[in-house]
């Protein structure tokens, strides 16, 4: 689950100034037209245009924003550049929650995206919580095709009454479709949306075996191209909002981000047959009983150890100038998680 301070959700009706964006048809807003600083003092620098954000963390502070409003279901979407060299225990993370006014009972959704020692890759999160089950995540884990440190790619969150999907650029690489299997698990309350970047060091890269080493700090994120296309609500009133959003929702579900085309799904099967490491309907081992909503396939479940970890990891990008020679035993790298 995504760590960040708690602060009570500012809720300011904003009418947004927007361009177009490439890729997918969606429409981009100026950082302050959308967003405000969360935490992190001047660690979160704005640009001069006023378009995009730099989240910063370095031995002081990590930063954050968030959106200015809640949203019942919407598009979220931003084009993230990610610190380079070694980040170990460095947790970048682009996410709707609603955990500051249900504290128990909250919904999120998550982009994780997880730092590593210098040679390993960027690891890739997904989270699905609904209704405080935090003990659910329904987490799933991917490496990517490319280097999300040399130039910005686009992360985005479709959320509706009916389904979610996680995009990477234009394509779909996660689709969770709403059942009566997942009962209350499912997110349905109005959530805001966040940039954080922050210190994982207690888990993040090998189970916390790998620490933050602020030598090569500052760990630097850009946030561009944000996106909120969603239906703005008051937290307070939201009986008179669900009827308000009806149609907003409606659009959404008519989007061309919304509709699953035979060519999109095909990308996604091969994405998640490619570069997805973890399935926690895979994991026997956490969780013995499957839960009800995995639609467990057995020629996809055998690439799977009883961890819910793939048994064909990729082999991780090496640079031209990089020796290839196999590592010393006792090498940190040959220790450090993939």
């Amino acid at each position: 689950m995504t760590a960040a301070p708690s602060i009570a959700t500012a809720v300011v009706m904003l009418s947004c100034i927007v361009t177009a964006a490439v890729a997918l048809n969606v429409t981009t807003l100026p950082f302050d037209e959308g967003f405000c600083h969360l935490f992190g003092d001047d660690n979160l620098v704005r640009s001069p245009d006023g378009r995009s954000a730099r989240l910063i963390l370095n031995r002081y502070s990590g930063s954050g924003f968030i959106s200015n409003d809640l949203y019942d279901h919407g598009f979220f979407s931003a084009s993230i550049k990610l610190p380079s060299d070694y980040t170990a225990g460095v947790v970048v993370a682009f996410y709707t929650s609603n955990g500051d006014i249900f504290e128990k009972t909250h919904d999120e959704l998550d982009f994780e995206f997880l730092g590593n020692t210098r040679g390993r890759e960027w690891r890739i999160q997904t989270n699905v919580y609904g209704n405080g089950s935090t003990s659910r995540g329904r987490e799933e884990r991917y490496l990517l095709p490319f280097d999300p440190t040399v130039e910005a790619h686009r992360y985005s969150i479709l959320w509706t009454s009916d389904f979610i999907i996680f995009y990477i650029d234009d394509t779909p690489i996660r689709e969770v479709v709403r059942s009566d299997a997942m009962g209350g698990d499912y997110p349905s309350k109005p959530m805001s949306v966040y940039a954080t970047i922050w210190d994982g060091s207690t888990w993040a890269t090998g189970n916390g075996k790998y620490k933050v080493n602020y030598k090569y700090a500052p760990f630097v994120s850009d946030f561009s191209d944000l996106v909120l296309r969603g239906c703005r609500v008051d937290p307070i009133q939201q009986p008179d909002s669900a009827r308000r959003c009806a149609e907003a929702n409606e659009d959404l579900l008519t989007a061309d981000f919304a509709v699953m085309t035979p060519k999109k799904r095909a990308a996604m099967r091969r994405f998640r047959e490619r570069y997805m490491t973890y399935a926690f309907c895979y994991d026997t081992n956490r969780y013995p009983l499957t839960f009800p909503d995995c639609d467990v396939i057995p020629s996809e479940q055998s690439r799977f150890f009883e961890w819910g970890e793939t048994k064909y990891p990729r082999e991780r990008r090496r640079s031209r100038r990089q020796i290839r020679k196999p590592p010393r035993a006792g090498d940190p790298k040959r220790e450090a998680d993939v």
